[in-house]
This record gives C-alpha cells, sequence and structure tokens, in this order.
C-alpha cells in the first residue's frame, strides 16, 4: 500500500517536468564574465575588452563598446578582460583588469569611454553597481564596501563588513539595498547609503557562497557545499535543498515566484519553486558551468557561463 501511494505522489511530478532547450543561442566575442539589461537591450561583457550590446527584440548585436588594450612588460598589447558591468540612465559601468593586481573602473556615455578609477587608486572590486542616485557601489574581493561619487570622484564610505573573502553580491530592484556573501557561509543585507547592515543569515550554509539572487523579499544562494540556501527576509523559517554538485550560481524571477540554480557536471539549470520547495523543469543546452542567471520577466531568463555564448530561454507557464 505504501509504495502504491508513494508511486501515486510521485508520478505526477514526473510527469509534469521536462527538459528545456534554450530559444536561441548568440556568439559574442570572447568568454561571458557579465551582463546586464537595460530598456531592452542586453550588454556582454567579455574577457577580451568587449561589451556586445543585444537588442533583444531580434536577438542581433547592434552596437560594441571597446576598451583599449594593456600593455604588458614587453610591451604587447593584452585585452583588458572585463569582470563587472552596469547601467544607469545611459551610462554603461565596467570593471577591467590592470597590468597589475588592481582594477580599473570605467564609464561609457554616448560612445565615449572615461576611465574614472585607475590602477594606481588601488581598489580590488570583485563586483560593482550603480545605485539609485547614480552613485556607484563596490564589493571588494576583501569584503569591502565603498560607495564611491563618481561626479565628485571621492569615496562616501569605505567599509569592511566581514573577515571572510566575499563571494556573491546583488542590488535589490530598487537598488537601495545590497546581498552579500562570503566565504564563511553568511549572508548580509546591506542599506546602501549609509552601509548598515539590517540582518544576517548563516544557518544554511557551511562553506562559500558563491552567488546570491534576491527578489520579493526573498534570498537565494549557491553554495561550494552544495547547497542552494533560501531566506525570507520578512519572516518564515529558512531551507535548503542538496545538490550532487558544486551550485555555482542562482537566479529568482522578479515576483519570487520561479528559483533557479545550476546542476551536475552537465551543465544544467534546474527550476524549483522557492515556496513550496518543488523542483520542476530543468534547462539544458550549456556547454560549460553556468555562472550567471537573468530573469528578464516571470517566464523569461538569460543565462551565460565559461563560454562565448549567452542562452535565452522561455518557462512553461
Amino acid at each position: 500500500m505504501y509504495k502504491l501511494f508513494f508511486l501515486a505522489v510521485l508520478l505526477p511530478s514526473l510527469l509534469y517536468t521536462k527538459d528545456i532547450t534554450p530559444i536561441a543561442k548568440i556568439e559574442v566575442s570572447g568568454l561571458v564574465s557579465d551582463f546586464v539589461e537595460d530598456q531592452g537591450y542586453l550588454y556582454v561583457a567579455t574577457d577580451v575588452g568587449i561589451v556586445d550590446i543585444i537588442d533583444l527584440s531580434t536577438q542581433k548585436i547592434v552596437r560594441q563598446i571597446i576598451l583599449p588594450p594593456l600593455h604588458s612588460a614587453q610591451d604587447d598589447e593584452i585585452p583588458a578582460r572585463i569582470h563587472a558591468i552596469d547601467r544607469y540612465k545611459n551610462k554603461t559601468l565596467l570593471v577591467t583588469s590592470a597590468p597589475n593586481a588592481y582594477r580599473e573602473v570605467w564609464i561609457e556615455e554616448n560612445g565615449q569611454v572615461k576611465k574614472i578609477i585607475d590602477a594606481t587608486q588601488h581598489i580590488m572590486p570583485k563586483s560593482a553597481f550603480f545605485n539609485e542616485k547614480g552613485k556607484i557601489v563596490f564589493g571588494t574581493f576583501g569584503s569591502d564596501v565603498i560607495l564611491y561619487d563618481n561626479e565628485e570622484n571621492y569615496r562616501v564610505y569605505e567599509n569592511h563588513i566581514s573577515e571572510s573573502a566575499m563571494g556573491g553580491m546583488v542590488l535589490s530592484s530598487d537598488k537601495k539595498k545590497m546581498v552579500i556573501s562570503d566565504e564563511s557561509g553568511t549572508v548580509k543585507v546591506i542599506d546602501i547609503n549609509s552601509s548598515r547592515i539590517e540582518n544576517e543569515y548563516s544557518k544554511e550554509h557551511v562553506d562559500n557562497i558563491y552567488k546570491v539572487a534576491y527578489s520579493n523579499g526573498i534570498i537565494v544562494t549557491a553554495g561550494q557545499d552544495r547547497r542552494v540556501g533560501v531566506y525570507f527576509t520578512n519572516g518564515g523559517d529558512s531551507y535548503h535543498l542538496k545538490s550532487d554538485f558544486l551550485v555555482y550560481c542562482v537566479g529568482l524571477s522578479p515576483n519570487a515566484t520561479t528559483a533557479i540554480y545550476s546542476s551536475g557536471i552537465e551543465h544544467y539549470l534546474q527550476l524549483f519553486n522557492p515556496l513550496t520547495k518543488t523542483k520542476g523543469d530543468r534547462l539544458v543546452g550549456h556547454y560549460a558551468t553556468p555562472t550567471k542567471i537573468l530573469f528578464i520577466n516571470e517566464n523569461a531568463l538569460i543565462s551565460s557561463g565559461d563560454e562565448d555564448k549567452v542562452f535565452f530561454w522561455l518557462l512553461s507557464k
């Protein structure tokens, strides 16, 4: 009787979950390091110092931002790898590698590229975003948070928020809060304007959290400990799902009705409902480890990995 009951419960889930393949794949200039969507365009940063701008309506590259190359000690030209990208009011924020161990920061506007932070200023940002007022918030490898006024060229603040190395960083949709994870398995919700830590979560991970996603009061985390953590900022019990492989990235739809994480050595993306913990369809098609997921709306998302392509997916309603 128990076996019959178990099959009755399991069978519907087997019947209604399936593998989804991408509706489109677009090859870009180099290995994708980061991307951001703005006003119907996808800005794809690559390791060869080029941003490919894709019109989402036509799924074609319509323009490029090309950064000047670096020069090695032997005076050879080396592409300036772009590590992070963001957009705000027709401005593109770019963090690139430098000849030494530090990084440089650029803003592109109306076809003109301007360096706003030089390597001599000794900043090592891992993540960088515009806040709601157009200032730049940096998260460094050493878990420092810096709010930088690029109009007046000064640091509004610089605070050390953790003794562990930074993992992932993401901003809320209104760009007033940031969610940051670290190597200890801790997640912090921070007010951007003041750098005040509003909440801290550390229950679901025992190791480094690579990436975080945040939407509509829900935080989803990707762990080196093969766990996907789910936290509720408005109350509710946190939990984690176990994966059979390191979880390198996660995503969350705008209304937080659907979550997703990288799963397995076959580079799948696994959908699940963050409220019910129920696993759904799998997204199949990546050639390499997925590292970035972005929902455009509740039923469409874009992903990339350690490869020279971006993948477009349409989910079943």
